[in-house]
């Protein structure tokens, strides 16, 4: 990846069809990326290959395959094994956080995300990384 490259695919993996939905508004429409959203990991895994995302945002908790099984997953995906990750969830105790990061997240979003901010929240990592 290109660190000076602008960002502008990004892929949402969220279960919850109400927050995905603030969270699409948020993207495209506020901050402007072609977005892929998906409500499962399995669903992630069939789409990632095509889609190419610079970068992946991952609900923690899902049924099925969790945001870091899906990782995981998606790190065994030869093109995929560097594509920079952040989580998504209501779970940020900090013990939390570290296990996020150890699993190769960048950056942890804390639920709920304020729609307006969470466009440039992701500049904000997608720089920093």
């Amino acid at each position: 990846m290109e660190k000076n490259e602008p960002l502008k695919r990004v892929m949402l993996v969220e279960d919850e069809e109400d927050i995905r939905a603030v969270a699409e508004v948020a993207l495209e429409t506020v901050g402007g990326f072609t977005l892929k959203a998906c409500a499962s990991g399995t669903e992630a895994l069939e789409s990632i290959e095509e889609f190419a995302p610079q970068l992946v945002i991952l609900d923690v908790m899902m049924p099925g395959m969790d945001g870091p099984e899906t990782l995981r997953a998606i790190r065994k995906i030869p093109d995929h094994k560097s594509t920079p990750a952040v989580f998504m969830t209501a779970k940020v105790q900090s013990e939390e956080i570290a296990s996020y990061l150890a699993e190769g997240a960048l950056s942890v979003i804390p639920k709920p995300f304020d729609p307006m901010t969470l466009a440039d929240r992701v500049q904000e990592i997608w720089r920093s990384s």
